[in-house]
């Protein structure tokens, strides 16, 4: 369980780690992931929002769609936010699945293993995915038929 907890762990960027490159009216208006209306010019690819600190209304981003901190192998989600549809399937403490999952709607279904822990409940994709974000729901499949989702803490 140290290894998920560490693969599902966010990178918590600091405002020492890079240098202001531009202004914003709110890092709640932004979304992880998001390349669109940052205006922000100057770079060879497009940048990426990797990182939002609300309480000092902070983004931080990375350039090009490949920037390492866009991209995570495992997600967590707390035990109150999982939503069975497949009751009959669910996870019991210290079980395991192999299904597809995906967080994003529409996104191709990915090899993915779910585990269930006491602490929560993660699912480890078999590649690393992009702009995993807190808030955001992740969904996980048998074949085509949907097993259950939860909200990605």
């Amino acid at each position: 369980m140290d290894e998920l907890q560490f693969l599902s762990k966010k990178i918590d960027y600091r405002k020492t780690d890079g240098k202001v490159i531009g202004k914003h009216q709110g890092a709640h208006y932004f979304t992880i992931g998001q390349s669109k209306g940052l205006g922000i010019g100057g770079h060879k690819e497009s940048c990426f929002i990797i990182h939002r600190d609300m309480q000092n209304n902070l983004l931080f981003v990375g350039e090009g769609k490949n920037f390492p901190g866009l991209f995570r192998k495992a997600l967590k989600i707390e035990n109150a936010e999982v939503h069975w549809v497949r009751e009959d399937l669910r996870l019991k403490n210290g079980e395991s699945m192999k299904v597809k999952a995906r967080i994003r709607y529409r996104q191709p279904l990915e090899n993915a293993t779910l585990y269930q822990f006491e602490d929560g409940f993660f699912i480890e994709f078999e590649n690393p995915q992009s702009a995993i974000a807190e808030g955001q729901f992740a969904a996980w499949y048998l074949g085509d038929e949907l097993l259950g989702s939860g909200v990605i803490s």
